[in-house]
């Protein structure tokens, strides 16, 4: 029997894979737990049509982070970080910081977890530091810290 799988099944596939079942585990355990659906003509064309709004809605998703690097790349922050004699700085400037001045500053939000610093930035400078905002899409941002 062909079943279409409505959730993750561990050794059988995942959610929305059509896969070729024995009867008895189908209506035994597959379909009374409600894990997945026999494969008929109607059930199948219901599968094509959410497969095609997923895409659709990921293609919008995509474009939006796009749109969102475009906007991040055209801005910069701006961060004070305190210094004391022979310009020794006293801690560091992290992610949420970073999110915070470009959500204060520009006005766009961007979570602490997409951007990414390979070590937390210590000293005064420009700094190009990378946002990424999905699995395809990373933006440069750059990060003035003046010292005070």
């Amino acid at each position: 029997m062909e079943v279409i799988l409505l959730e993750d099944v561990k050794k059988l596939g995942k959610k929305g894979d059509i896969v070729k079942v024995s009867d008895g585990y189908a209506r035994n355990y597959i379909l009374p737990k409600k894990l997945g659906v026999e494969a008929t003509k109607q059930n199948l064309y219901k599968l094509q049509l959410e497969k095609e709004a997923e895409e659709k809605r990921q293609k919008e998703i995509l474009e939006e982070a796009r749109e969102l690097a475009k906007k991040v790349e055209a801005s910069s922050v701006r961060l004070k970080i305190k210094t004391g004699e022979g310009g020794k700085t006293f801690g560091s400037i992290s992610t949420k910081e970073i999110a915070a001045a470009l959500s204060e500053q520009t006005g766009l939000e961007i979570d602490k977890k997409k951007i990414q610093l390979s070590e937390p930035i210590k000293n005064a400078g420009t700094y190009m530091v990378n946002v990424k905002l999905h699995s395809q899409v990373n933006a440069e941002l750059k990060v003035v810290v003046e010292a005070v």
